[in-house]
């Protein structure tokens, strides 16, 4: 048998070889998935024990969260989020193991042991040194401990509504989160409710103090400590997950909680007021989807290529290793993307074409242990024709956007900006120069059919946030667009870097999207623009009464609501086309969505002119049409 990924010869066992007679398929083929599919997935603990992941619930009981009224508002929405969880008819989160850890100075540590007459608490004053003094009960499957959690959450903020005015340390819940899953030996998410302000500590990672965020030192602002990748590598083996739910208003210095959390799979969702609508349904949101999302836990991931080709290189959202060919993460789920660079040094053979296979071994959210196997034959061609007619503008910019926010670790913005200027006008000028098949005046732009929108899209990344900051623009907040787009998919990427702009104001139940410029938009209309992390709608100065009163329930532009909010639920054909494509868009997205209503000529149009990428960006970026002229002489420059 010809491996189909080195030219050796190797042979199959004898009972692996079943062929009918005269023929040379398998007859067996149909039974086995490796034979007929090139996606199939192992269940290798067949007959052993599970390790079924776990939930622990961290939540800070700070004077700043009780005054504040948070922790009450999280304990409700935790018990009315844990009673759906149960009641979900044929769900596999009844069977989750759940614990509840409260902290401030000192650890809270609740025994939910069904055997016990209520629930126990064990409080851990000297936290220097990870020590438990019991660990049974504290992780207990959800159908056997809904009542005592209940009760647990229902008196925490009876408990401690005299609670000093002592610092919230943030370390706490991390370490002894992990901890606990260690002890418990299992994998899980640990999401911890965070009011106070953050302090110092391992979690908030901060780099120096807030005059070195002003420095000229831009790319060590994007490098997390080493104590923070320490901790990240101790949650990989694990497979342990941090979500940080963030109520704190007050920033400390150039403090960002996030590195953790985005290196182990999680994430930092942040909220303002908890008593708003928008906040509470936002949190809600957020909480289902980051305890319902299929994830996969101790995840490990080799990627096999056939001989000639080299895995070079792996981007994403991980901390890497010595060999960019194997991966090792502490969650994945569906939207977690990565980005692999394949290298040749010799001409391939075009015959055979090039084999990438992709073995995934992760723990399923049933305790399973599993391996999903991806292989993948592609052809090779020595013609630069073949090459620019296979390409995808989307795919590409994918792949740079993550090499690139990966590369900001090490190495100068300004760097990074220009290499993405010369990698675009090396292609150009490589396919004018021995692809076009048209006689071209010397003046003449001539784009690739399949890369026509590569060149907005690679200005728009160029000119983001990450890359080129604004006067506004905060260090925390870049810091969180960085880890956010590093593990997108390619649709999300492309959605983030060339947002869709919907003119709603037409009549037509299928509506078609503008150019983003600010020549599309017209004072008489009301639109819609989204990318993958947030919905603005834009309201004209002259937009129709009647439709502003079937949308907003208010026929006059100055009083309409503005910022943040909700759509009234109203009964009118307008108000459910726009609620229902708002909904549709939430749905498919991999964030919660939020909504912010802008009104022409007020300050928070800025919300829109991010996302207006064919104009120039309010913090200097260029244009597309002088991006798109630069790009075309520098081409015709390189030309001989």
């Amino acid at each position: 048998m010809s491996c189909c990924l080195c030219p050796c010869l190797s042979v199959p066992w004898q009972c692996y070889q079943p062929t009918a007679r005269g023929r040379t398929r398998r007859v067996d083929a149909e039974q086995r998935a490796e034979l007929s599919h090139g996606s199939y997935e192992i269940l290798e603990t067949q007959g052993q024990q599970r390790e079924c992941p776990a939930l622990l619930l961290a939540v800070d009981v700070s004077s700043q969260a009780v005054r504040g009224g948070q922790l009450t508002h999280i304990c409700q929405q935790l018990r009315s989020f844990l009673d759906s969880l149960q009641r979900d008819s044929g769900s596999d989160q009844s069977q989750l193991r759940v614990g509840v850890v409260t902290y401030h100075s000192s650890l809270h540590l609740y025994n939910l042991n069904p055997a016990l007459s209520r629930p126990h608490m064990l409080v851990i004053t000297q936290t220097e040194e990870l020590e438990l003094p019991v660990w049974e009960g504290l992780l207990v499957p959800l159908r056997d401990c809904r009542t005592a959690i209940d009760k647990v959450l229902q008196q925490i903020p009876s408990l401690f509504s005299e609670a000093e005015d002592s610092p919230a340390s943030q370390e706490l819940p991390v370490h002894y989160g992990l901890h606990i899953l260690k002890v418990a030996g299992c994998p899980g998410k640990v999401l911890f409710f965070h009011t106070a302000p953050p302090s110092d500590g391992s979690l908030n990672c901060s780099s120096g103090s807030s005059g070195f965020f002003s420095s000229s030192k831009e790319k060590s602002l994007f490098q997390p400590p080493e104590h923070c990748v320490a901790l990240a590598q101790e949650c990989v083996a694990q497979g342990c997950s941090f979500h940080l739910f963030l109520f704190s208003q007050q920033a400390v210095g150039g403090a960002w909680p996030g590195h953790t959390p985005y290196l182990t799979g999680g994430g930092v969702y942040s909220y303002g007021c908890l008593q708003g609508q928008v906040d509470s349904e936002q949190f809600h949101s957020d909480l289902r989807r980051c305890v319902d999302t299929e994830t996969g836990y101790r995840v490990e991931m080799q990627v096999s290529v056939s001989k000639g080709l080299r895995v070079s290189g792996c981007f994403g959202a991980f901390t890497p290793g010595p060999d960019p060919a194997h991966i090792r993460l502490a969650t994945i789920d569906w939207h977690t993307a990565l980005a692999v660079q394949f290298t040749h040094h010799s001409p391939l053979d075009e015959e055979r074409g090039v084999v990438i296979q992709v073995a995934l071994s992760y723990t399923s959210s049933l305790g399973e242990r599993r391996t999903r196997v991806h292989s993948l034959s592609l052809r090779c061609s020595r013609h630069l024709v073949d090459t620019f007619r296979n390409c995808q503008a989307e795919t590409l910019l994918t792949f740079y956007c993550k090499r690139v926010y990966c590369a900001v670790l090490t190495r100068p913005l300004q760097d990074l900006r220009d290499e993405l200027l010369t990698e675009l006008t090396a292609m150009l000028t490589c396919y004018r120069q021995h692809c076009s098949t048209t006689a071209l005046t010397h003046g003449q732009l001539v784009l690739p059919q399949g890369l026509k929108s590569l060149p907005v899209m690679l200005n728009s990344l160029r000119r983001s946030e990450v890359l080129l900051p604004g006067l506004r623009g905060s260090v925390p907040l870049r810091l969180q667009l960085r880890s956010q787009l590093v593990t997108m998919d390619t649709a999300s990427t492309a959605a983030h870097f060339y947002p869709q702009l919907l003119p709603l104001h037409q009549c037509e139940e299928a509506v078609c999207a503008v150019r983003c410029s600010r020549l599309s938009l017209e004072e008489e209309g009301v639109y819609l623009a989204h990318d993958a992390l947030g919905l603005v709608l834009w309201v004209g100065h002259h937009a129709p009464p009647s439709f502003l009163s079937c949308l907003f329930n208010t026929p006059s532009f100055p009083v309409l609501p503005s910022g943040e909010c909700c759509l009234p639920v109203l009964d009118n054909a307008v108000s459910q086309r726009v609620r229902g494509l708002i909904d549709t868009l939430r749905r498919r997205s991999a964030h919660s969505l939020r909504l912010q209503v802008v009104k022409q000529g007020q300050g928070s149009e800025e919300a829109l002119q991010r996302l207006l990428v064919e104009d120039k960006s309010p913090n200097g970026g260029a244009s597309y049409p002088d991006f798109l002229y630069h790009v075309h002489v520098s081409s015709l420059k390189l030309l001989p």
